[in-house]
């Protein structure tokens, strides 16, 4: 069974709620990619619409937008997802995960673009109450 750490960013709000999503509704994620539209349900959020905007592996590995794929590859990069560079014109090869989630992925990052019948907050603590 896989299970994932969902991180939601609220936009109206400027917060982040995370979320741990596991069971059927963590194998409904697999093979999705980012940029893709998800159904709020899948992290307890009916009425909810939420688009995957990255995540990250095991070891930390960022998922990058512009590797297709699932696995890991390295990458001479200058800057974006994963590097920073100090100086300009600076590159370096880093590992970077393919944009597609697959069960090696603990951490996937989403953001709301479009609210529910009920705040999130709400929603959050019901579904925490009931385990």
């Amino acid at each position: 069974m896989v299970d994932f750490k969902a991180v939601i960013a609220d936009p109206k709000s400027g917060k982040s709620h995370p979320k741990d999503v596991s069971g059927h509704h963590a194998n409904s994620l697999i093979g999705k990619k980012i940029g893709e539209e998800v159904d709020g349900i899948f992290v307890d959020l009916p009425g909810y619409k939420l688009i995957i905007t990255g995540g990250s592996d095991r070891d930390g590995v960022p998922m990058r937008k512009d590797v297709p794929g699932a696995r890991r590859r390295p990458m001479l990069v200058t800057a974006g997802v994963g590097f920073h560079p100090p100086d300009k014109g600076v590159r370096r090869r880093r590992n970077m995960r393919g944009n597609t989630i697959s069960p090696d992925i603990i951490q996937i990052n989403m953001r709301i673009v479009q609210h529910g019948p009920k705040a999130i907050e709400d929603s959050l603590k019901a579904t925490e109450g009931e385990k």
